[in-house]
């Protein structure tokens, strides 16, 4: 990669432009001698800038990042983008200086142009909801390479072009790194794109210069409510992506009664799934089998059009988001008959789901599945999935992200003692909050369902997952939320290097387990 820096993907070929004629099509102000200056990059992060880059100075909640812009100069940057305040603050660094009333609401189109990401674009698809963004999104992947295309990713777990991968840090970068991935996978000749959609990505504008092909809606659940005050504001943040700017067409769960409300607000074809016995939708997925390695389905549409698989995942709500991703397909013009064709050729959906009720366990003795979900509904399908494949007692280990939604943490509590037979309360990111009080409300919530597990609190993770699988027996079940795929834990701004896959694989083997 030509930037150095392993945590983003940008094109390794690079394909210098005038900066004089970004400015000329977008009818830019400019301060500083544009003549002979070309740009091959953007970027917001001084620590990402290389030689060429156009640095973007935003103001943040502290600074203004055009603060920076001299740091950014002497790692290679040739122009800033900033607002007028910005341009001021800059002033002695030397640059010439792009000066837009919004910077970020400028970015999104800027990056396209920089990165040409709007000519002969690949198909691009996004997901988005509350729950189920990365697993849908890794179920689109691994059937468009069970078809034989070169595909691109990018979830919250990671990005990935072929077998070339980087962890995540956002569940949607910034539009500068979009486009700089969007680009690279052009170079990759990849054909088909899926990225998952936060609600943020849309208030923040990430995806600005992007115009997706298909967008898929799973559910709205009470998640993000630090950064919106109610679920209507949510909600509202959600919209955008259903609009002819932004999509061409949509396909939406009515699993939940949001998805109802995205179908009446619409502004695009739009086509519904549901697995809901008695709902009205287009298309009807029905779980056949249930086993604690694959969840069997068939998926009916239009016309008594039907195809029967399975993912390799446990859990009616995968079943769900298996059916939505085909059926985003097929509303990409893929056939239905070509799908199934690949699917019964060899099995299954063949993709794996990092953190997504992953079992790390072996044949013998408890399930251990480490799961992702960190909401109160997330809690409940799951558990409910878990339950459903075990025939023992149910294990729970969970805690909650310190500085974020606070409301939620009595209501994930409640229903994790309500539906498991016994609860381990633990740490889990912190981050600059005091854990004590966390666990606390955890605690509050566990003792105040109608019928309460059997609970424990145990500080360290390391110590919890032990103490679940010390209280296990052949034919019980482990779930350890919270964690699913992540690789630290967030202490006061440090992050530790943890991974709860490894950690539960390592207490098993203490524990006699294979």
């Amino acid at each position: 990669m030509q930037d150095g820096d392993s945590s983003i993907l940008r094109p390794e070929h690079l394909i210098a432009r005038p900066l004089s004629t970004l400015v000329d099509e977008f009818g830019l102000e400019t301060t500083g001698d544009l003549d002979g200056v070309e740009i091959t990059g953007i970027s917001l992060d001084t620590r990402r800038v290389v030689p060429g880059d156009i640095f973007v100075g935003l103001r943040g909640a502290h600074r203004h990042g055009a603060d920076l812009a001299a740091v950014a100069r002497e790692n290679g940057a040739v122009a800033l983008l900033t607002d007028r305040e910005g341009a001021s603050r800059a002033a002695d660094s030397g640059l010439p200086t792009i000066i837009v009333e919004s910077p970020r609401e400028a970015l999104g189109d800027i990056s396209a142009w920089v990165y040409r990401t709007t000519e002969a674009p690949p198909l691009m698809l996004a997901v988005t909801g509350t729950n189920g963004k990365t697993s849908v999104s890794y179920l689109l992947h691994g059937i468009l390479s069970q078809l034989g295309l070169v595909a691109g990713l990018s979830t919250t777990a990671e990005r990935a072009i072929g077998s070339v991968a980087i962890t995540s840090e956002l569940t949607t970068p910034e539009a500068t790194e979009i486009h700089g991935l969007l680009a690279r996978m052009r170079e990759s000749e990849v054909r088909a794109v899926t990225l998952e959609v936060s609600a943020q990505a849309l208030t923040h504008r990430r995806v600005d210069g992007l115009v997706f092909d298909v967008v898929g809606f799973l559910n709205l659940s009470r998640d993000h409510l630090d950064d919106y005050a109610t679920m209507e504001e949510y909600f509202a943040a959600k919209l955008p992506l259903f609009s002819p700017d932004r999509a061409r067409r949509a396909v939406v769960s009515l699993d939940t009664e949001w998805g109802q409300r995205v179908v009446d607000e619409c502004h695009i074809p739009v086509t519904t799934i549901t697995s809901l016995s008695g709902l009205e939708a287009d298309w009807f997925v029905e779980v056949l089998e249930e086993r604690v390695d694959a969840t069997v389905f068939r998926l009916t549409g239009p016309g008594g059009r039907s195809l029967t698989t399975s993912v390799g995942v446990i859990g009616h709500h995968m079943a769900a988001n298996a059916a939505l991703a085909i059926v985003m397909l097929v509303e990409a013009e893929f056939d239905l008959e070509a799908i199934g064709h690949v699917l019964d050729r060899d099995g299954e959906i063949t993709t794996r789901i990092p953190g997504r009720v992953e079992r790390v366990s072996g044949e013998r003795g408890p399930a251990l599945f480490v799961d992702y979900g960190h909401s109160p509904d997330a809690f409940s399908v799951t558990l409910a999935a878990v339950r459903r494949v075990t025939e023992g007692r149910l294990i729970m280990v969970f805690g909650a992200d310190g500085d974020r939604d606070s409301g939620k943490r009595g209501e994930m509590g409640r229903i994790a003692s309500e539906d498991s037979d016994i609860l381990i309360v633990t740490d889990y990111n912190p981050r600059f909050e005091d854990p004590a009080s966390i666990r606390t409300a955890l605690l509050a919530g566990a003792a105040a369902a109608e019928h309460p597990a059997e609970i424990h609190e145990v500080v360290s993770q390391r110590e919890a997952i032990r103490l679940a699988v010390s209280l296990a027996r052949e034919g019980d079940a482990i779930l350890w939320a919270g964690p699913g795929h992540e690789d630290h834990i967030d202490v006061r701004g440090e992050k530790l290097p943890f991974s709860a896959r490894d950690e539960a694989r390592l207490a098993l083997r203490e524990a006699g387990w294979s």
